[in-house]
């Protein structure tokens, strides 16, 4: 894939991450500087170049001058990023990502790149959680969609493979993700999400013999008789139409159907954030004027979830039994049951969430809990 970068020439590179059975061929794509934030002379234009070209030693040092003056400049953090991941530094290019997704939190190039380093490790769960955040930050980021494509394809390999017990020996198709070196524009077209296309029925469907064709046969009339007055066959359009035109069955309301999945989808997004222990992607789930349980303030409660989610047991959380009801265009409640697990920690809850719309996505401003 080739992503244009003005005024540079547009270019493809691959580094190689190991895991497990093969190598995670990584293409990596040059994309449009952020506009949002100012490039600040030719210095980061260079280091962008040498990065681009894949000098990551020479670009580290010349990062960790610039980042010396410029601590809170997020290109060259990004690109600190993404230098540090082609070196095999993968614990240091985790944090400076993660520290940019708490930062920007509306940027999906960090949360897609940190998928890249989680695959390359074989963690393909923690890949698959950071591309939805990705997707739910910019539904219409292609790259992340692809991403998470080829991660569901490797985690069905692998499963198909522990159930038939194949040859670990067998040559395995390479997952290929693609890490993007630099920050979209923000005021560049994104692309536009794929749409269905209208299936317009085969032409044959509806062509019907003309009636002279099912006209019963001629009779010869008598010599002296006078010649007989031709009868016409009834036509036969009322028939064709019943054939080309089935009885349509009112349709549900588009755009509620769609914004109930959407909701799921957010729902069980906030469930997995919490199961992968990401507490800003988890954060990032509510609202501004999320009220918080107990009228505390909005700070404490985050410092005292930070510390829960942050303990040192796997969370698991699954909901189930998830019913949507459309308090009106851009309010809903959403109802489960919320299974909870932390080491020896197990609980099951009946539990409901009031969201809010903003924008295109949906925030949490209200959890309501019935033990």
């Amino acid at each position: 894939m080739l992503i244009e970068l003005a005024p540079q020439k547009s270019f493809e590179k691959y580094i190689t991450m190991p895991i497990r059975f093969s190598k995670l061929s990584v293409p990596l794509l040059v994309v449009l500087l952020s506009a949002s934030f100012t490039v600040r002379g030719d210095e980061i234009k260079d280091i962008s170049q040498l990065v681009s070209q894949g000098q990551n030693e020479q670009a580290l040092e010349k990062l960790d001058v610039y980042l010396a003056t410029h601590p809170n400049e997020v290109q060259g953090q990004f690109l600190k990023g993404v230098a540090l991941a082609e070196t095999g530094k993968s614990g240091d290019a985790i944090r400076l990502f993660t520290g940019i997704t708490s930062t920007h939190p509306e940027l999906p190039e960090p949360y897609n790149n940190l998928a890249v380093i989680y695959a390359g490790q074989g963690q393909y769960d923690k890949a698959r959680d950071a591309l939805e955040m990705a997707i739910r930050t910019n539904p219409s980021y292609a790259t992340a969609h692809e991403n998470l494509g080829d991660v569901y394809a490797h985690m069905a390999s692998d499963a198909y493979d522990k159930a038939l017990q194949l040859d670990k020996g067998k040559t395995r198709t390479q997952t290929k993700l693609a890490m993007v070196k630099e920050l979209y524009s923000r005021g560049a077209a994104r692309p536009a999400p794929l749409a269905a296309k209208a299936v317009a029925p085969p032409a044959h469907a509806v062509a019907v013999p003309p009636p002279a064709a099912v006209a019963a046969k001629p009779v010869v009339p008598a010599p002296a008789a006078p010649a007989p007055v031709a009868v016409k066959p009834a036509p036969a359009k009322s028939a064709v139409v019943s054939v080309v035109q089935p009885v349509r069955e009112p349709k549900a309301n588009p755009g509620q159907v769609d914004q109930k999945q959407v909701l799921e989808d957010t729902v069980r997004g906030w469930a997995r954030a919490w199961s992968a222990k990401s507490v800003d992607g988890y954060l990032a789930y509510y609202g501004a004027g999320f009220k918080v349980p107990g009228g505390g303030s909005r700070s404490a409660w985050e410092k005292m979830r930070r510390e829960r989610i942050g303990i040192p047991a796997p969370i698991k959380v699954e909901l189930s039994g998830i019913r949507i009801r459309m308090e009106a265009d851009d309010r809903a409640t959403v109802s489960f049951r919320q299974s909870y697990r932390a080491g020896d920690v197990a609980k099951r809850t009946s539990k409901s969430l009031v969201l809010k719309k903003g924008g295109d996505k949906w925030f949490i401003e209200q959890e309501l809990t019935d033990r």
